[in-house]
């Protein structure tokens, strides 16, 4: 596998690729990986003859307070994650490579409705930074296809929404969580979590299981997930939201079929998001 740093770089290697005809596919990180990552990685080699990853810690998603400073850079571990999984470019960029004229100059994409509520609500600003960033990336890499995971529902409805209007000639792919033993989605911020709090984490995904069957049964909304919020707090998580909408992401209406439950919480300074998919009755 090889790492490239420089665009001109990235841009002559991948110009040799598509001129020998290969399907390239993208997958875009910001590092510290684990086997959530490598399933994208899995995902995307399935379906192209050059997979590149990128990582790159974006500021741009970054808000107040949040965590880019304490973001574990592990570089020379995720080469070698990449490799064994048969990647075969690692783009790898410093932060004056994509924004050379600083932050507060850069050009932005913004991504109306499916940006706002949820994670765009108590996070202002970061789907603006993920879209800016990952649209500057396809430009770069013009990849034929790209894999997301679907942790991030409300990130991959972004892209997705992004892609369909700016007419980007990408196909984008949505791949399966991958959790832990206990259920636990992976994540690389599950490393911020102390022994105890690393075993009460599982209840935000047992929790979000609960309301699904009771949904699926055909349960009142707004009775189950008031429970479910009480049922968090008192598992030791304070809750940021806890949410029924249709798939697409607009509000569950009782026309709406196929849904989905998103919540995000905290366990000490660590927030954690999660998501479960679902068909509603009739």
């Amino acid at each position: 596998m090889r790492t490239l740093r420089e665009i001109s770089a990235l841009r002559e290697t991948l110009g040799d690729a598509r001129r020998r005809g290969e399907r390239i596919a993208l997958v875009p990180t910001m590092g510290n990986l684990h086997d959530g990552h490598l399933a994208l990685v899995a995902a995307a080699r399935e379906r192209a003859d050059v997979v590149i990853a990128t990582i790159f810690v974006n500021p741009l998603q970054f808000g107040a307070g949040e965590d880019l400073e304490a973001y574990p850079r592990t570089l020379e571990e995720d080469q070698a994650r990449l490799e064994a999984a048969g990647c075969d470019l690692l783009f790898a960029p410093d932060t004056t490579t994509l924004y050379p004229r600083g932050l507060e100059a850069q050009t932005r994409i913004v991504v109306p409705e499916v940006s706002e509520g949820l994670c765009g609500a108590s996070r202002p600003g970061h789907f603006d930074g993920v879209s800016t960033v990952v649209g500057m990336i396809f430009n770069l890499v013009q990849p034929d296809l790209a894999c997301f995971g679907e942790k991030d529902y409300q990130q991959l409805a972004v892209i997705r929404r992004m892609v369909a209007d700016l007419h980007f000639p990408i196909e984008i792919v949505g791949v399966p969580i991958v959790r832990a033993e206990d259920g636990l989605a992976l994540s690389s911020r599950n490393g911020y979590l102390s022994p105890e709090q690393r075993a009460i984490a599982p209840r935000l995904y047992a929790t979000l299981c609960e309301l699904r069957e009771g949904l699926e049964a055909g349960s009142a909304p707004s009775a189950l997930l008031e429970q479910g919020r009480t049922r968090l707090e008192e598992a030791g998580f304070e809750p940021d939201y806890l949410e029924l909408r249709a798939a697409d992401l607009g509000p569950a209406t009782t026309a709406t079929r196929e849904a989905v439950l998103l919540a995000a919480a905290r366990l000490g300074t660590t927030r954690l998001i999660d998501n479960l998919t679902l068909t509603l009755p009739r």
